[in-house]
């Protein structure tokens, strides 16, 4: 039998889980979604060799299911894979405060903590709860670590932590977080294989996906991020504005007559590239799209992150190499090629070919500056820190 960890992501209409051996540092043996909860839920997964494996039956569920009545279905479908005993389970969970600075075993008194924690991440940290809640009654023995988003950036210097605010507020905990530490920690890892002189220089990595960031990386670690105090600040994201004028909101509670509720339900769900846009969050479906305002969505959103790439730069003190992660990062050629545009005053180069055939390497000979496209893998930097957290002769639980 293999001993394994399973690894969850849980978003508000989705959950990416993956099953690692939890002795050695080899691949996943499987990895999988459950897409649209709150809709119409529906499973997929493939093995370790790209095959498409056959999940448990989600069309008993309906739009009603939750992440609470998903995780057992999914926890005796991986109870019935041949060979599999599972000792432990990691979960993302995106905000771990002041406290939490590294990956920690889940108790009562952790998860008060983490639940107070949940007005600063509004969109992520109860679903992530939720699932840890799912998986200790399904079965309480098993050990469950969390790995937090904000873990990561806690390098940054105290400057690049504060805000402009009385110092008050800093000591009582309103501070720069930044999210996305997962991602950025396991670039950080994968550096040395991609960027052997760089590696250890000066590094920004721009995470682009539905939810968007940037990381100034010296010697692999955080010393700038763009998001905030919550991760509504920094890029413009799928749906999220990113940084706004704050007398703006002022403007639209007190002119506009919009309820605190109002502007957040607009800030997280309804600004961003679909706001801009009117017609999609979804890069893919906006470069597809014919329409100017398709367009000056795209414009924007490359505006804005070479704009917050160049605002980085006085952390590092200069750039050695700049690369692209996440949905958005990895897959939009169009993207890349617009925010380097931009930057070619830094005196990078693209290589539009190895660019438009989504190469590693996307940068030319002469470029000053290395560009890359690394694909990230969160699951992997759980599973990496469940195994490291992980008691000797754990018993298996499934």
């Amino acid at each position: 039998m293999t001993e394994a960890v399973l690894t969850l992501n849980a978003g508000s209409s989705s959950l990416k889980f993956a099953l690692y051996p939890a002795r050695t540092d080899a691949q996943a043996l499987l990895r999988g979604k459950i897409e649209g909860i709150g809709r119409a839920p529906a499973f997929r997964a493939t093995g370790a060799g790209g095959q498409q494996l056959t999940g448990p039956d989600f069309a008993r569920f309906d739009a009603a299911a939750t992440h609470e009545d998903l995780i057992p279905a999914l926890f005796d479908w991986i109870r019935h894979q041949q060979g599999i005993e599972l000792v432990m389970v990691g979960h993302r969970v995106v905000h771990g405060g002041r406290d939490f600075t590294g990956p920690v075993r889940l108790t009562p008194s952790v998860m008060g903590d983490l639940a107070a924690l949940c007005a600063l991440a509004p969109l992520h940290q109860p679903h992530n709860l939720a699932a840890i809640r799912a998986v200790a009654d399904w079965a309480p023995g098993l050990p469950q670590i969390a790995c937090f988003d904000t873990a990561f950036h806690r390098t940054m210097p105290r400057r690049a932590q504060i805000f402009a605010l009385p110092r008050r507020y800093a000591e009582g905990g309103v501070l720069r977080y930044g999210f996305h530490g997962l991602s950025y920690e396991y670039i950080a890892s994968a550096l040395p294989a991609h960027l052997p002189p760089a590696a250890q220089g000066r590094v920004i990595v721009a995470h682009l996906g539905n939810g968007a960031s940037l990381c100034a990386l010296k010697e692999g670690k955080s010393v700038a991020t763009s998001m905030g105090f919550t991760a509504l600040d920094g890029l413009m994201m799928g749906q999220r504005a990113g940084a706004l004028d704050p007398g703006l909101v002022l403007h639209l509670i007190r002119q506009e007559g919009m309820s605190a509720e109002a502007v957040e339900a607009m800030l997280y769900h309804n600004s961003g590239l679909l706001g801009v846009s009117g017609l999609s969050n979804a890069m893919q479906v906006l470069e597809a799209s014919q329409t100017p305002e398709a367009d000056e969505a795209i414009t924007l959103f490359c505006d804005r992150a070479a704009a917050g790439i160049a605002a980085l730069i006085p952390d590092l003190g200069g750039l050695d190499a700049l690369v692209f992660t996440a949905g958005i990062g990895e897959n939009s050629a169009r993207v890349r090629a617009a925010i380097c545009a931009r930057l070619g005053w830094l005196g990078l180069e693209l290589d539009s070919g190895a660019n438009a055939q989504g190469l590693s390497d996307i940068s030319t000979p002469a470029s000053a500056v290395a560009l890359r496209v690394i694909p990230t893998d969160e699951e992997v930097v759980i599973a990496r820190a469940a195994r490291a957290l992980l008691p000797e002769g754990a018993e298996a639980r499934t």
